[in-house]
């Protein structure tokens, strides 16, 4: 059985602790990322005000893309875009903290 894991998570300069399986952290930052992301980019459009709101428009924004990125044969195009992200990211992080290759 997988042990249960507290985690401290930001979301709009908002600490927000959440209780998640040890196996899912890293799906659940990049869930956390993506999320701060969005709401961001909805509040800097200054169409909205309100967290709650902005909430809202998130989660409905995010739920459309969820809509429209399955596919038939179990691929979920939007799981995989956000892994990639996340691997983009690690990658870039490494070579940050390497030498000049080349």
């Amino acid at each position: 059985m997988s042990q249960i894991r507290t985690l401290d998570v930001t979301i709009m300069g908002r600490e927000l602790r959440i209780a998640c399986p040890e196996e899912e952290e890293a799906s659940l930052r990049l869930a956390v990322e993506y999320l701060d992301e969005k709401m961001q980019q909805i509040r800097d459009a200054g169409k909205i005000v309100g967290v709650d709101r902005i909430a809202i428009m998130a989660a409905l924004n995010i739920t459309h893309e969820l809509l429209h990125t399955s596919v038939d044969g179990d691929v979920d195009l939007g799981d995989m875009k956000r892994r990639l992200l996340g691997v983009g990211r690690l990658i870039d992080s490494v070579l940050a903290e390497q030498p000049q290759l080349f």
